[in-house]
């Protein structure tokens, strides 16, 4: 028989153990739950680096998404794929270079005149291949509900590609009748009211999403027409962008205008995951898909804009956040690229990449949770076998005043970046660290960098198969090409 003192000790330590059980389940949850976090992913079309007030503008104003920034990791060489809009998307969809894509350009036809461009393009393809696995495919498998809102532009319908919802997404790569309605055939827009603003109208559809599926993880893939052409201005904030007094860097009020309603839909998608309790488990990424809209923005100190190769043109703002694994305030200058957001997505959602499918990219997951600050001297890799012409009224910070960008492959490994051009055999060789301005061309003085940056780019092009455009133009006229680029090229625009 037991005495009361056994028995009192039965009892204490089944107590014991029952509060052992119940403290191990809270502690447990919470862990749980974070394995699948919510991923909102705010994606932006020509969208320049510094076009955010935390990057340095001093005339946009972007509150919300400069208090999330200061909330996690800024990356400030981040970059994207290609200059322009269709290639950089399928690239960040795949996880692949383009030469394994084929999506080289908008559209396949050349472009810019004839007589100017030497070589026969690669025309490539405007549609990512449907049998591709994208991340949103493999995020779907993990039990994620994905939505696309706003611009696709690499095929007719997203839905295929992965994605259970889709806003607005077409092969169009602008908003379909400018940011006002009428919005045309775009999908889930036909019911626009007159004065709705695409903008404000597409973070009221995220916001719908997020209510919709508080109880299961989700990730939204808010791909905003803003600040595509055409610069059309919310209406409502003309009048304070007017009378704001004009930066040295940035005054345009178009765009101002637009920027804001990006930045006002982020802080209402914000307070509504605070409302819900969601932000505490949901990875908030900011990022665009190319350099600046050259007419109407600036990334001094980078040379160049949207459509060429020069920093400008493909170094875009980065950040993510995530409370509880990203360090609020940090900072990273580690080289990443669109191809890293495939792999670091999956991991993120715990979700397996695509069997069978390579992928170029690498998880960022140890750069933001501080187990790693850098991955060493990594290649990145850019490849553009075909012609962008000029802006109208822009014709400098690019190689010639006829096109922003001519047939090229770049590389960059640490602080080295090498330029090849295949029309003559070009080569530009630039150390970032001590010119980020890509003004000085090293090429010719440092030779035995550029052979080894010009070898490491032949060996990747042969890996990857990339086409080297060769074929000779039969309407290209010498004469014509070389007196239209007299006195232009490679200067800095004054401030607008």
């Amino acid at each position: 028989m037991k005495t009361w003192l056994s028995q009192k000790c039965d009892t204490m330590l089944i107590m014991s153990l029952v509060l052992i059980s119940v403290c191990s389940t809270a502690l447990v949850a919470p862990a749980q739950a974070a394995d699948k976090p919510n991923i909102l992913f705010v994606f932006l079309d020509d969208f320049g680096w510094k076009d955010t007030s935390y990057m340095g503008s001093d005339f946009y104003e972007t509150p919300n998404l400069d208090k999330l920034a200061s909330q996690g990791m800024i990356f400030t060489d981040a970059y994207s794929c290609a200059a322009n809009c269709a290639p950089a998307r399928a690239c960040l969809l795949s996880g692949q270079y383009t030469p394994r894509h084929k999506v080289y350009n908008v559209g396949t036809s050349a472009r810019g005149n004839a007589k100017y461009r030497k070589l026969l393009h690669v025309p490539g393809t405007s549609t990512l291949d449907p049998k591709t696995k994208t991340w949103a495919h493999q995020l779907q498998k993990a039990g994620y509900k994905t939505a696309t809102m706003g611009k696709w532009h690499v095929s007719s319908d997203p839905l295929p590609y992965g994605f259970d919802v889709n806003i607005g997404g077409t092969h169009s790569g602008g908003p379909p009748n400018g940011y006002y309605p009428p919005h045309g055939k775009a999908p889930g827009l036909k019911d626009a009211p007159k004065g709705e603003y695409v903008t404000d109208r597409l973070s009221d559809e995220a916001i719908k999403f997020i209510r919709a599926n508080k109880s299961n993880p989700w990730a939204l893939y808010l791909t905003h027409f803003a600040v595509h052409t055409p610069l059309h201005a919310k209406k409502e904030l003309v009048a304070k962008y007017q009378q704001k007094k004009k930066g040295k860097l940035h005054n345009h009020v178009a765009m101002a205008t637009m920027i804001q309603a990006v930045d006002d839909g982020v802080g209402r998608i914000q307070a509504t995951l605070e409302e819900l309790g969601l932000a505490e488990n949901t990875v908030v990424i900011f990022y665009s898909d190319n350099g600046g809209y050259g007419p109407a923005t600036d990334m001094a100190p980078l040379k160049g804009y949207k459509g060429t190769y020069y920093e400008g043109g493909i170094r875009e703002p980065f950040f993510v956040k995530w409370p509880g694994v990203v360090k609020a305030g940090s900072k990273s200058s580690e080289p990443i690229i669109g191809v890293d957001l495939y792999p670091t997505l999956c991991e993120m959602a715990g979700a397996d990449l695509a069997k069978g499918q390579p992928v170029d990219g690498l998880s960022i997951l140890p750069i933001i949770n501080g187990q790693k600050k850098s991955f060493g001297e990594r290649p990145i890799y850019w490849h553009f076998p075909a012609y962008l012409q000029s802006y109208a009224a822009v014709t400098n910070e690019q190689r010639d005043r006829l096109f922003r960008s001519r047939p090229c492959s770049i590389i960059r490994i640490g602080d080295w970046k090498l330029h090849q051009y295949f029309e003559n055999g070009d080569l530009e060789l630039y150390n970032l660290r001590e010119d980020i301005g890509e003004k000085h061309n090293l090429a010719a003085k440092n030779a035995d960098k550029t052979a080894e940056l010009l070898a490491a780019l032949q060996s990747w092009q042969k890996k990857v198969d990339a086409p080297i455009p060769t074929k000779l133009n039969p309407q290209y006229d010498a004469a014509a090409d070389a007196k239209a680029r007299q006195g232009t090229g490679g200067g800095r625009r004054k401030s607008k």
